[in-house]
Parts: structure tokens; sequence; C-alpha cells
């Protein structure tokens, strides 16, 4: 299934595809930024995540379990803006460490994070490249264009044939437009302390990037469902329900939130009390995610929790936003 993105605000924004942020892991400072590490000395006793469309909210309960003080990075990956990408993610779209607001607390104590960026094309980092040539890092927005369009057509066409630059050609051949073709990826990261033998609570909260189309392709007979069902899990129950809501007046849309699960094993040790919770925003509003004791605790709420839990598999959260055509 093509990744579509949009915003919240924002439900007519196509063919760009957002990525998700992730559980904190341990990171080292290395030639050419932040290194996720494992770490054998520090266990994730629990983690306790709310997810929805609005806000996501994360607690972790860490716990040294060596005899002495461990001091060391921990890092906290955000969501990549893609090229092109616009509208509004609850950010300043014109700071890339602002993008999506980021709040942290350790042990109900404000932290301050540093922030860490780099642009990214087809996995190659070129942050020093647009630095060399005085070009903003977000691949999106007025000012990033008028940069990109600014520069030297031979810079252009360099930055075109390497693929950095997607450009379009006049009827001569020459350059017309250029816009940036790169994807800026940020993390949070701060050097904290685990005493030894004494348990510590992180808590982030952030306004998620999401992604979804304007319509639904559930229920319609040239759905790619198999790709709805391995990415969401999503069963005959709501692809039912979506058929008869849309037959009876109700229009659906698509939202998509993504979590980066699978990091949390990076920590000693699986999850020692995993809890999950989703919410639908809505009662009119379907929602399709893999999970294994799925359980609704609320008109719009669902749960999953896990005792020595790994997670093998990532969080892809699909909601179908419905509005009824009168």
């Amino acid at each position: 299934m093509k990744r579509l993105t949009t915003v919240l605000a924002c439900a007519a924004v196509l063919l760009m595809s957002l990525p998700a942020s992730a559980n904190d892991s341990v990171a080292s400072m290395g030639a050419g930024g932040l290194v996720l590490q494992r770490t054998e000395g520090i266990t994730m006793v629990s983690e306790d995540l709310f997810v929805s469309a609005r806000e996501v909210r994360v607690t972790y309960r860490f716990l040294n379990h060596t005899t002495e003080g461990i001091s060391t990075i921990v890092a906290f990956p955000m969501p990549d803006i893609a090229p092109g990408y616009t509208g509004d993610v609850g950010g300043r779209l014109d700071d890339p460490a602002h993008i999506v607001p980021f709040i942290t607390w350790v042990d109900d104590r404000a932290v301050w994070t540093d922030v860490e960026y780099r642009a990214v094309v087809d996995g190659v980092d070129i942050t020093d490249r647009l630095r060399a040539l005085n070009l903003p890092l977000p691949p999106h927005g007025q000012d990033s264009w008028d940069a990109v369009n600014a520069l030297p057509d031979s810079v252009r066409r360099t930055l075109t044939d390497e693929g950095i630059l997607d450009s379009g050609r006049k009827p001569d051949g020459t350059l017309d437009w250029s816009m940036p073709n790169w994807t800026l990826k940020t993390t949070h990261y701060w050097t904290q302390w685990f005493p030894p033998g004494e348990p510590i609570e992180i808590t982030h909260l952030y306004a998620p990037a999401i992604g979804g189309t304007v319509m639904t392709m559930v229920g319609r007979a040239d759905s790619p469902m198999d790709e709805y069902r391995e990415t969401y899990c999503l069963d005959e129950t709501v692809i039912d329900a979506a058929r008869r809501a849309q037959a009876n007046g109700r229009a659906f849309s698509e939202t998509w939130l993504d979590y980066i699960l699978t990091t949390g094993a990076n920590w000693s040790g699986p999850i020692g009390d995993f809890r999950l919770v989703v919410d639908k925003g809505s009662t009119d509003n379907l929602v399709s995610f893999c999970g294994d004791g799925v359980r609704r605790i609320g008109p719009t709420t669902f749960e999953v929790r896990h005792a020595n839990y790994t997670p093998t598999r990532d969080l892809n959260v699909l909601i179908l936003q419905g509005d009824r055509s009168d």
C-alpha cells in the first residue's frame, strides 16, 4: 500500500510518506551522529504508551540492576519529514528542531534535550553538503524552495543528477523549477545518569505527525486488502462495518499513525510490564492495529498488556474517520 502523508487539519495532502517515532534507546555519539546501542546494565521495567492522532504519551520506568552507576546518552528519534511535506504537524515548520513539539520529564522534572538533525537521500547523509550550499535542512516550505531555486543552474543540474533535487525541465531541456528531494531525520537526545538499584521514570509527550488519505480504500472491490491486513491486521469485522456505514451515507477518510516499538529491545532483557492504549478519537471512527489480547476499555480506547514483552514488530494504527455525507 503506497503511504500518503497528510496532517491533522489537512485532508488533501497526498503522495508523501512519513515514518514514525520510536522507543527510547541507548545511544553513543559516534562519527556522523547518534548510534543506537544495546545495553546490558539497564532494564526497562515498564512502558505505558498512549497513542492517538492528537498526541502520543509514553512513560518508561528503568532500573540499573548493576552495582555501579551508568551514565549514557538516551536518544528518541522523531518522525521523518519527507520531501514536499506541507501543512501543520503541531510545530514550527521553519525550525527542524521544533517541527514536532516534544517534551521530556525525568522523575517529574523537565529535561532539556539536544537535537540532532540530518538530511538523507537514499540512505546517504548529505547534511554537510547542504550546509556548505547554505540550504535549509527542512525539505519543505517556501524558504527551502526559494533557496534551492536561487542556486546557479550548474549546481542545480548536478544536484538533480545526484537525486538531491527534483527538477522540472523546459521544452528545450533546460531546468525550470527545482524542489528538495531529501528527508529530514530528527533525534532528541540527552545524557542520563542511572544510579545503581534505583528506578528512573522518563516521560515523553508530543504531537505526532500522521499520514492518511481523504478517501478510504477499505471496503472497495479494488482495494489492496492483503496489504491492509498485513500492516494493520485488518479483519472482516472492520471491513464489514466500513461497508455498512458507507452504504448508509457515511464517508470515511484514513489516518495512519506509526510508532517504532522494536528499539525497546535495546535494553537489557524484555520489557517487564508493557501497556498500550490506542484512542480512535470518536465513536464514529473505526480502528485497526496488530496486537494480541486487544480489549476495549472505553468508548474510543483499546488496551493491550503484556508481561515480559519483547516487541518483534512496530505499531501501525489505521483509523477510519467517519463523516456523514448529509
